[in-house]
């Protein structure tokens, strides 16, 4: 008599760490984009050295470890069969936990995880949703790109563009009219190869125009602020647009342009007056970006702290510059000597939607600010 031994194997076993492996890594994703308010804003991204890697603390997942009974006591857990990847099994009462009960407690706290990224993946997640608003077809679109599209099949080309698809079916249909149904043998006739046309990208000019108060109210909180905002804003017109000019013009009582390193690393000091960084905006413009020909944005950041006589001139002067702009953005910076009479409070008056204003009271603040400032609308992302 034979016997046969039946078994059946379950092979997604052999794939199981690998797939929680995925799974932590689609958690650490979670935790990244619920925690990019406060990780926007971190210190050592900022201030960095341009390492393309960087260690970003993620305070809502904890690393998985081993968690060892120190009482020495028994315990068991078993779950019902219905369990799912997750699920908490059971939990011991007796013991409060680490941080948890009155007093100073003996207990240690607990550390949060902290993960390796790079600033390109960080930035595909800050600026999955943002964009140009208001971005419009002008006169003399630029050419951005160039690219290779197959569009055509041809007998001869290279080997690393044979379309192996198109080939078997002339290597079926020959055999087939022969009469001999199948594949083999292929023959030199019935290679096929794709063939590309080069196609070209337009798009719109844009220039961007970043004008931040560097005046003695400006501390080292509110740079850092304004500075965190504008890092990100440089680091998402490069990475989504290719031909989006970016003016740097920073400002006290007098403004001047400014080249990039000297925007992000020089402050300054004395009074401020806000009308002369507009005044040097509305120059540039008129001499070297038309808005004919260009979509353009101004995007400010003060403390609010302004000549008081210079106030009624700002609120002018932005509806100035509301007649060439697709959209003009102000942020102030909340800082620990708030005043209630600040720039903010004047352009109140200011009621044209392209005109947009935030205020930030914290770190925390410098992403809602970007989400504001670069929402559009789907269609309008590319014109």
């Amino acid at each position: 008599m034979t016997r046969f031994s039946i078994t059946r194997q379950d092979w997604s076993l052999h794939r199981k760490g690998e797939i929680d492996q995925q799974r932590h890594q689609e958690k650490v994703r979670e935790a990244i984009k619920r925690n990019l308010a406060d990780i926007v804003s971190e210190e050592s991204i900022i201030m960095g050295d341009g390492k393309k890697v960087i260690r970003i603390p993620i305070r809502s997942l904890d690393e998985p470890h081993f968690r060892f009974d120190q009482g020495k006591k028994k315990h068991a857990g078993q779950g019902s069969g219905k369990s799912k990847v997750g699920d908490v099994l059971g939990s011991d009462p007796q013991q409060a936990g680490p941080g948890k009960g009155k007093g100073a407690g003996e207990q240690p706290g607990i550390d949060y995880y902290e993960t390796d990224i790079t600033i390109d993946e960080l930035a595909q997640l800050i600026f999955e949703d943002l964009g140009l608003p208001n971005l419009e077809q002008k006169k003399k679109p630029e050419l951005a790109s160039e690219a290779a599209e197959f569009k055509d099949v041809r007998k001869t080309g290279l080997t690393g563009n044979i379309d192996r698809r198109r080939t078997i079916l002339e290597a079926i249909k020959r055999n087939a009219l022969a009469g001999k149904p199948g594949v083999s043998p292929i023959t030199r006739d019935d290679l096929r190869f794709k063939t590309w046309d080069v196609t070209y990208k337009y798009e719109s000019n844009a220039v961007v125009l970043a004008m931040m108060d560097t005046s003695g109210s400006m501390g080292n909180y509110e740079k850092y602020i304004a500075r965190s905002f504008f890092f990100w804003m440089v680091r998402f017109l490069r990475t989504k647009y290719q031909n989006v000019q970016i003016v740097f013009l920073a400002h006290h009582v007098e403004a001047k342009e400014t080249t990039e390193e000297e925007f992000f690393t020089k402050g300054a000091s004395g009074g401020t007056k806000c009308s002369s960084v507009y005044k040097l905006a509305l120059e540039i413009i008129e001499k070297r970006y038309p808005p004919q020909d260009y979509n353009i944005y101004a995007f400010h950041f003060s403390d609010g702290d302004n000549l008081t006589s210079d106030n009624e001139q700002c609120v002018r002067l932005i509806q100035e510059l509301l007649k060439h702009c697709n959209l003009v953005g102000y942020g102030e910076i909340e800082g620990p000597y708030y005043y209630t009479s600040t720039l903010r409070n004047h352009y109140k008056k200011i009621t044209d939607p392209k005109f947009t204003c935030v205020a930030i009271k914290d770190k925390s603040g410098v992403y809602p600010a970007l989400k504001k400032f670069f929402s559009p609308a789907p269609e309008n992302l590319r014109a």
